[in-house]
């Protein structure tokens, strides 16, 4: 038997199997359970999130020969059939190749007609924001008053596209992307089960560069086993992806944060050796300042980073918060003014000059040996209390002389006569009286 690739031989066969979505996998079994079913219902997200997944499943629970039910036996021939994608009755149409009207209203000629061997007829149109307008408007009425044995399922990775005409007759699902702990666990569970050698550190870089797509992760998994003969290690995802070392960035911002010039120009020399990308190793190196800022005020946010963790709570507390926000700055700044500067290397050097410009010399001991033992210990606890560098000290201010406390009595009354200043005034200012 040929071999069949991880993305369909762990495709979801039950709604219990799916990664994520549970909003939509609750809204639907309560609709079969409670048999209030919609006619047509359209699933939108990203690629590989489990749109059309869900449609097959939901059609297995519609036809299953046991009865209506979220939770379909997968064993009888109408389950078996719509795996295998051989049920008459399950009609699945790619829009992108099928977009002319005439071939919707071929498409619709039969939807009158009773299904063959299941209880519902349904119609999986995929991509469905490829077909013409000419064509969503073929579709309008019978989307609107479909016969009681027709259920639609519509899926898109643009909605945006869709007439608000065809949006306002279906039921819509929002499918999330996946996070990556749900990715990294999924991959675990599945090379566990086909028994292949693997790294933490290797299925977390898989998992971030899925970018939430299930599909995109095995896909690369399978890559990964093929280019690592059978087993899935840092090194091989790494040099497969084209990404950088991340311990060479954490020693480049060590040698920043402890001032080491001559350091730091070496990495960049050994950097270049590799011809990167230098917006790329911008991006890692905000990456790792982002971590860094995020553990500073959150200490738990460090486990995110699996790979590089102890080096990265190890320099949030060597370096105050409001470097670690300067330093990130004029990565943002230098990544912004990189295709300005004279060539990709000389603008990436003058953003670490920058900050090697405005970053007082910290000590960071033994940092080295933590980068070291990270890349055999990835797990970290979290228990151990960390204690960050304080912000800088204020400026004194000039010695301020405490005023003397003085007892001021109070006024005794003026026993004396008072003298009425009204009649003082008078007489300055009265005229002279004339000489007789």
């Amino acid at each position: 038997m040929s071999y069949q690739v991880l993305a369909r031989k762990w495709r979801p066969s039950k709604f219990s199997e799916l990664v994520g979505q549970e909003h939509v996998v609750t809204a639907i079994s309560n609709a079969l359970d409670n048999n209030r079913l919609h006619h047509a219902y359209l699933f939108t997200g990203t690629r590989g999130v489990g749109k059309t997944t869900i449609a097959r499943i939901f059609a297995k629970s519609l036809n299953c020969e046991s009865g209506l039910s979220a939770n379909p036996c997968g064993q009888c021939g109408t389950c078996k059939d719509i795996e295998q994608g051989r049920f008459v009755d399950l009609l699945e149409i790619d829009a992108a190749s099928r977009t002319k009207v005439d071939d919707t209203r071929e498409l619709l000629d039969n939807v009158q007609y009773r299904p063959t061997q299941g209880d519902y007829k349904v119609y999986l149109i995929d991509e469905v924001h490829m077909l013409s307008k000419h064509s969503f408007n073929a579709l309008l009425k019978t989307l609107e008053e479909p016969p009681p044995h027709v259920k639609f399922l519509l899926a898109t990775t643009d909605p945006q596209k869709l007439p608000v005409t065809i949006l306002s007759r279906c039921l819509q699902f929002n499918l999330k992307a996946l996070s990556r702990e749900q990715i990294q666990q999924q991959l675990s569970y599945v090379l566990t089960q086909e028994q292949i050698n693997h790294e933490p550190a290797a299925l977390a870089q898989l998992a971030r560069a899925a970018n939430g797509s299930m599909r995109d992760a095995l896909s690369l998994t399978d890559q990964a086993i093929a280019q690592g003969n059978n087993q899935i290690s840092a090194s091989i995802v790494t040099d497969m992806l084209g990404l950088m070392d991340k311990n060479q960035i954490l020693k480049m911002l060590h040698s920043l944060i402890e001032g080491h010039k001559e350091a730091v120009f070496e990495q960049v020399e050994a950097l270049a050796q590799t011809a990167p990308n230098y917006a790329n190793v911008l991006d890692e190196l905000m990456s790792l300042l982002h971590q860094i800022a995020m553990t500073q005020v959150v200490p738990e946010a460090c486990k995110l980073e699996t790979i590089s963790a102890r080096a990265i709570y190890k320099l949030a507390g060597a370096i105050s918060k409001e470097q670690v926000q300067l330093l990130y700055q004029m990565a943002l700044q230098g990544k912004q003014d990189l295709p300005h500067s004279m060539d990709s290397r000389s603008g990436f050097e003058m953003v670490l000059l920058r900050m090697l410009a405005f970053t007082p010399a910290t000590e960071v001991e033994d940092f080295v040996e933590i980068i070291k033992s990270d890349m055999h210990n990835h797990m970290v606890e979290v228990g151990e209390m960390v204690t960050f560098a304080p912000a800088p000290a204020p400026v004194e201010p000039a010695a301020v002389i405490e005023p003397i406390s003085v007892i001021v009595e109070e006024p005794q009354e003026n026993t004396e006569e008072k003298v009425d200043f009204s009649e003082v005034m008078n007489d300055m200012f009265a005229e002279p009286e004339p000489e007789p």
